[in-house]
C-alpha cells in the first residue's frame, strides 16, 4: 500500500479535530493577545499556527528543503490577530492542500531527504515521510494540545481529541 494512502486517513482525521478545537477559540477584545504566561504565544498566535501548520505539508513534499528565515528572501510571515471564521477559512485551505499533496506524493518522493533550515543552517534532516510526521503532522498535534490548555484555562469548553473531556463525554465527539 503506497505511504499517501496510510497517512490521508490519519492528515484528515486530525484536520478534523483541530477543526473542533479551532472553533471553540473565542473572538473578542483582548482573548487573542491573552496568554497563561509571559513566555507563552498569546492564544490567537498559537491559533493561527494551528491553522496554518497543515499548509506546511507541500512545502515538506513538494521542496527538498525550508528555510523558515533565509538570509536572502521572504520570510514565513508573521502571527495577527485573526477571527475565529478567519482561523477556520485559513485551516480549510492549508487542509485541503496538505491533503492533495500527500495524495499525489510518491513513496520514492517521501524517502528523498529534507533539511529544515534557519538563515542557512541546517536545523534537521529527514526524509520527507519523517518531516512530514514530525514537522507537521505531530507538530500540529503538540500546538493543538496547547491550545485546548488554553481553551480550558479562560473557561472555554475543551472538544474531545482522542476521547471524552469533561464538556464532551464519551459519544458526544466524532
Amino acid at each position: 500500500m503506497p505511504i499517501a494512502d496510510l497517512l490521508l486517513p490519519e492528515f484528515d482525521q486530525e484536520i478534523a479535530v483541530t477543526r473542533r478545537v479551532l472553533e471553540r477559540v473565542p473572538d473578542g477584545p483582548g482573548k487573542g493577545e491573552w496568554r497563561p504566561h509571559e513566555k507563552s504565544f498569546p492564544m490567537a498566535h498559537l491559533a493561527q499556527l494551528v491553522a496554518r501548520l497543515p499548509g506546511w505539508v507541500p512545502m515538506v513534499t513538494e521542496r527538498d528543503e525550508l528555510d523558515i528565515m533565509p538570509k536572502d528572501g521572504p520570510r514565513y510571515p508573521g502571527y495577527s490577530i485573526e477571527s475565529t471564521p478567519t482561523l477556520l477559512a485559513e485551516l480549510e485551505k492549508n487542509a485541503k492542500a496538505g491533503h492533495d499533496s500527500i495524495a499525489r506524493t510518491s513513496d520514492e518522493e517521501f524517502a528523498k531527504p529534507w533539511h529544515f533550515k534557519r538563515a542557512g543552517e541546517t536545523l534537521s534532516s529527514f526524509t520527507k515521510y519523517m518531516a512530514l510526521r514530525s514537522t507537521v503532522l505531530n507538530h500540529l498535534v503538540h500546538h493543538r494540545a496547547q491550545l485546548g490548555v488554553y481553551l480550558r484555562l479562560v473557561g472555554e469548553k475543551v472538544p474531545g481529541m482522542y476521547g471524552p473531556t469533561a464538556d464532551e463525554p464519551w459519544g458526544k465527539h466524532s
